[in-house]
């Protein structure tokens, strides 16, 4: 897998993570460069300076920033880890079903990260998968959010409910998601960017949860329903 940017090659280094070699440009001298190279010759990865006309051809965003770095393939975890990191906690787990734009799985994925949400899982079919373009869209926080990539969406739900966690559908004519209880253990099913939460998986939802609209359009980007739903959950929680 390539992991492009200076943010991403950042938070790879970070996650101590194998890394295969990073490629970095030849001349940089701004002083956030000139951190990141110092803490890639620290961490003892296998690293070699080039032209950037190199990065260019091998980049895959074409927004590299002086930076490439060759990793392992991404580690999906398994389902029964997620419940198992739940387990005496008051967990928040998100679910995705059929988020398929690479751009919306890795802001998702960022604003996991930045909201301490415990778990993503994800589908193997009708979703995206975590490679080159999520990860730098997610500025590198897919090395630090626990992600499960499951055969059936609706199977893990199942599964989920059985380890006492509520589910709930974050779709429109559900509840108020502002007056719902968001505390305790929760599971957040996120829809697609077209089709919203499968029928089938919400009815084995505990329940929906709306965001309140009050404009001529009635739905947000996935990636920012998903901020919306996700902080509330914080907010409970915490203040």
């Amino acid at each position: 897998m390539k992991v492009e940017g200076r943010n991403s090659v950042d938070e790879l280094i970070n996650s101590n993570k194998t890394i295969d070699k990073v490629l970095i440009q030849n001349g940089l001298r701004d002083e956030a460069s000139r951190t990141l190279i110092n803490k890639i010759k620290e961490s003892g990865a296998k690293f070699i300076f080039c032209e950037k006309a190199v990065l260019d051809k091998e980049s895959t965003t074409k927004k590299h920033q002086g930076f490439l770095a060759y990793a392992t393939d991404f580690v999906y975890a398994d389902l029964d880890d997620v419940l198992y990191n739940v387990k005496d906690k008051d967990g928040l787990i998100l679910i995705l079903d059929g988020i398929e734009d690479t751009h919306n799985l890795g802001s998702i994925i960022r604003v996991a990260d930045c909201a301490g949400v415990d778990a993503i899982i994800i589908s193997k079919r009708r979703s995206a998968s975590v490679n080159e373009v999520v990860m730098r869209i997610s500025e590198g926080s897919a090395n630090h959010v626990m992600i499960s990539r499951v055969g059936n969406i609706n199977d893990a739900i199942k599964k989920i409910k059985e380890e006492n966690i509520w589910v709930y559908a974050v779709e429109l004519g559900g509840e108020n998601i502002y007056k719902a209880n968001l505390k305790g253990k929760i599971a957040l099913v996120i829809g697609g960017e077209d089709t919203g939460v499968n029928k089938l998986t919400q009815s084995l939802c505990d329940g929906k949860l709306a965001i309140p609209m009050y404009g001529k359009i009635n739905s947000l980007n996935a990636s920012v329903a998903t901020a919306v739903a996700v902080f509330e959950a914080v907010r409970q929680r915490n203040f």
